[in-house]
């Protein structure tokens, strides 16, 4: 393995699919008043972080070190890797690029960190596409431009049914003007330069979702485009919106499913239970 494709735990990929494709995945932590998990089936759970959230205990996230990364880069470099990619969620919304940063300083083998601006499977999305370029034979310079280009194609659409989650994380950004009495509304956001903003707010969680549906097919337009659908603790509003997006964008899957899942803990603990994404990512 010439080139090795590392990702965070963000990037919301299946494990079967991240195993398959051999792209090394690093965990972020969720700490849960005293307890600090690991992201992922045997730590953080998005269950257990939704039953966190609802009786308002204390939830917070960690990024990985770069002492962390590196031992993740010296890993593979011992395995054979001549290069790696490493490509993460977005540098405003985390440390875990800088972390990428600074590991790859000391690494014994060429690193290149990659900034999506992007968070949830956008993420996996870019990590994807790095993995198709080193498979077609392509270089490290190769497959983290593919990557960038992936992850700036794709479009990152979500509601959540309150924004104080996001207010506590402190990661509002631009849709902090819509905090005060736009709590009550149902508010529609999107990931626009590496930070949430906001795109409208609706009165009720039905036109939201109607909204959100509407504005996936826009952003499909008439390309051949990956799709998926994550929640929190919402998977039958989740699935009855995955199957509408299979109907109206049968044409642009290509014979592609829509992806639909459980969002991972980290990004649930920052919009709480209740929240739907939607990532339009066209194939570059």
């Amino acid at each position: 393995m010439p080139v090795v494709i590392v990702t965070d735990s963000t990037a919301s990929l299946p494990p079967e699919v991240a195993a398959e494709r051999g792209i090394v995945v690093v965990p972020l932590q969720v700490v849960i008043g005293a307890t600090v998990y690991d992201e992922g089936a045997d730590g953080a759970t998005p269950e257990l972080v939704a039953a966190a959230l609802k009786e308002w205990r204390p939830v917070s996230t960690s990024r990985p070190g770069p002492a962390a990364l590196l031992e993740v880069y010296e890993k593979a470099a011992a395995d054979g890797a001549t290069a790696i990619v490493s490509v993460h969620l977005s540098g405003d919304m985390s440390g875990t690029f800088e972390s990428a940063q600074l590991a790859a300083r000391d690494a014994s083998v060429p690193v290149l960190p990659v900034d999506t601006r992007q968070v949830g499977v956008a993420t996996g999305y870019a990590a994807l596409a790095a993995a198709d370029v080193i498979e077609a034979g392509g270089s490290a310079e190769e497959a983290a431009e593919a990557a960038r280009a992936r992850a700036d194609a794709a479009s990152s659409l979500f509601y959540v049914d309150t924004l104080e989650y996001l207010r506590r994380g402190g990661r509002i950004g631009a849709a902090a003007a819509l905090l005060g009495g736009a709590l009550s509304v149902k508010p529609l956001l999107k990931i626009e330069d590496g930070k949430v903003a906001s795109l409208e707010r609706v009165r009720t969680s039905g036109r939201a979702l109607a909204r959100l549906e509407e504005l996936a097919v826009q952003a499909a337009g008439e390309q051949q485009v990956d799709v998926c659908v994550a929640h929190l603790a919402n998977p039958e509003r989740a699935g009855a919106l995955t199957e509408r997006l299979a109907q109206r964008l049968e044409a642009n899957l290509d014979g592609r499913e829509v992806w639909c899942g459980e969002l991972g803990a980290v990004l649930g603990a920052h919009v709480g239970p209740g929240m739907i994404a939607v990532c339009v990512a066209p194939r570059t």
